[in-house]
């Protein structure tokens, strides 16, 4: 990949549970770098076609363009210039950003750390927890790894205090650990809850 002109490389990681603003808050920043005049290429997960296919969009209804891929590979061929998205460019983008980072594959790390040593400004929004509570995916290692992080939480449904957590509720009643990891929804399916309000089903 060619590098970027500009040379202050680095990583932003934004996380949080559902509902937390994560999805806006990097549309904010993507929507300043854009002002900035500055070139962004913004990639999302295809699984995640909740609101929309080729848009990240915020639960409050913003969006910004974005191109869904099945890989993080898929997102290396693009910028490396090999695919549809970067083919006239002479160089690397300014900014990349990736929505729901906790889907993507363990390649994630290394493209986003060789985007960041090119010069390249790299945000990432995605789920610190899964459903149970568990780290999820590969954001313990960005976070690990990043120069700015900015944890975000909602508000609990149950007592309105800080929710930290995601609930899932399938039928209405709380998920069991057992339950697959991965499930794409949004309000029919999910809840913000804190520590003491966020169970598992029996």
């Amino acid at each position: 990949m060619l590098k970027s002109p500009y040379h202050g490389g680095h990583l932003e990681v934004i996380v949080g549970p559902m509902f937390s603003g994560k999805s806006e808050e990097l549309i904010r920043r993507l929507n300043r770098a854009v002002i900035a005049r500055q070139r962004v290429a913004v990639f999302k997960p295809a699984i995640d076609d909740r609101y929309h296919l080729t848009h990240v969009a915020s639960h409050g209804g913003r969006v910004t363009p974005a191109t869904a891929v099945i890989s993080t590979a898929q997102v290396r061929a693009l910028l490396s210039g090999q695919g549809e998205l970067l083919h006239s460019e002479p160089s690397l983008p300014d900014v990349v950003a990736f929505d729901e980072a906790q889907f993507f594959d363990a390649g994630l790390v290394p493209l986003a750390l060789e985007l960041a040593d090119l010069g390249v400004r790299v945000i990432l929004a995605g789920l610190d927890l899964d459903f149970r509570g568990e780290p999820f995916g590969v954001i313990p290692e960005l976070l690990s790894r990043a120069e700015s992080v900015e944890k975000l939480t909602a508000i609990c449904v149950v007592c309105g205090a800080p929710a930290t957590r995601t609930q899932r509720l399938i039928s209405g009643q709380p998920a069991r650990r057992g339950d697959p990891v991965v499930m794409v929804g949004a309000a029919e399916s999910y809840e913000a809850r804190c520590r003491v309000h966020h169970v598992l089903g029996e």
